[in-house]
């Protein structure tokens, strides 16, 4: 299994820890059940000579989750760059944005609605859009959606973008064709090689899922594709990741931006970013403006046991918090996985991996803190251990950072 899980690091970057070794495990024992294979070795030989097969592992691996305007200051921020920076300063160039990966298309989509809410001419506007997952690509250019892509209260844009059919939300189609998907891979040597720079590079919630040396080499190709000046979007644990490679914040609130170390465009950031929302989509009154709201929190599951054999774990954190309080770690992370497995993404399970991975003085519990913090970006317990931990590894501005977060959410007794 170790054979695979280095494969996949080496091809697509995914770091076996970041979604657990045992989910690769299943996926790959499903797929040798499917292909009526029962040793591993033979499953790694075909994965070697089988691009079909390589591909079906990929797909099931891969994590898709998306929606529409998920973190809309962000998109805010991008219209407000977008015509108040980038178009003034060069009023005839086209503006290229890439998104990568670009999973079924929510994000590239996005950004194209808030740009034409800003009434930026669709002639200046070129948007690539990549992803290693064919299926999830066909759904892009498909531009059907289900409920679970619209999250958050204000939905206008999709009555003003979408058509309600049978099969789903169906896109505007003059808005499907002004985006380019296509199948890359953004750890080729190659990937978009000799192509023009952007102005807006998109690559979200990515980098969680790399360990570090994937992680740079991701981010040389990301720097060698943006134009001097161009802006940087990343997830909201991501941000102090990018920065330790050649990045810095564009000081823009709650928008997850970063430019090149040396553009040189972070006293213009504060001014675009005292701009407020209201100001930048004035548009005239026979457009509707809407307003784009977060998601809501997930509605918590009930706790579960998960059946293994001789034996059953408890999927309730409750019990995985208390039995890390008296030292039972690995009891207590046995807990948060499975309810990972059972329930999904959860900040609080994360929270508590992370703890567990401390105590027992191991790196891996940054990246459980940072996946709370990208599910759950106020996550106050989670902000105050990374408070501690950045101020561990020498890091005093990163840690009065995260304390200075924490502190405004600090609880009330």
């Amino acid at each position: 299994m170790c054979r695979i899980e280095q494969l996949l690091r080496q091809t697509i970057g995914l770091d076996a820890d970041s979604i657990g070794s045992s989910s690769i495990q299943r996926t790959v024992r499903l797929r040798m059940r499917c292909l009526g294979l029962s040793a591993l070795d033979d499953y790694y030989r075909l994965l070697t000579l089988s691009r079909e097969e390589w591909k079906e592992l990929v797909e099931a691996v891969v994590v898709t989750e998306t929606w529409f305007f998920r973190d809309p200051q962000l998109f805010e921020a991008l219209a407000r760059l977008a015509t108040q920076d980038c178009l003034r300063a060069h009023p005839t160039a086209p503006l290229r944005l890439l998104c990568v990966p670009c999973s079924s298309g929510e994000e590239a989509y996005s950004a194209l609605m808030a740009l034409d809410e800003a009434e930026v001419p669709a002639e200046r506007l070129h948007l690539d859009a990549a992803d290693i997952s064919a299926r999830a690509l066909a759904r892009a250019r498909r531009g059907v959606y289900g409920k679970n892509s619209f999250r958050g209260k204000d939905l206008a844009f999709r009555d003003r973008y979408f058509q309600h059919t049978r099969e789903g939300f169906l896109l505007d189609p003059a808005i499907c064709k002004r985006v380019n998907f296509f199948e890359g891979n953004l750890l080729s040597d190659d990937f978009l090689r000799g192509k023009e720079e952007y102005d807006f590079v998109f690559c979200r919630n990515l980098f969680i899922y790399f360990d570090p040396a994937m992680r740079k080499k991701a981010l040389n190709t990301i720097h060698r594709l943006m134009s001097p000046s161009g802006v940087l979007f990343v997830g909201p644990a991501e941000l102090p990741l990018v920065i330790e490679h050649g990045f810095v914040s564009a000081g823009i609130p709650m928008a997850f931006a970063c430019r090149k170390a040396a553009s040189g465009h972070g006293r213009r950031d504060a001014r675009v970013a005292a701009y407020k929302p209201a100001r930048f989509l004035n548009l005239p009154p026979s457009r509707p403006i809407y307003k784009i709201s977060p998601a809501p929190a997930p509605a918590s599951r009930p706790a579960a046991v998960v059946a293994r054999p001789g034996r059953s774990i408890s999927t309730d954190l409750g019990m995985a918090q208390r039995l890390a309080d008296v030292g039972h770690l690995e009891e207590a992370a046995e807990i948060c996985e499975a309810h990972l497995r059972l329930a999904g993404p959860s900040a609080q399970a994360y929270y508590l991996l992370g703890l567990t991975r401390d105590a027992q003085k191991d790196s891996a519990s940054a990246d459980f803190y940072r996946k709370a913090l990208y599910l759950e970006p106020n996550h106050y317990e989670t902000l105050l251990q990374m408070a501690l931990l950045s101020q561990k590894n020498g890091d005093s501005e990163r840690a009065f950072a995260f304390q200075s977060r924490a502190q405004k959410l600090k609880p009330t007794i």
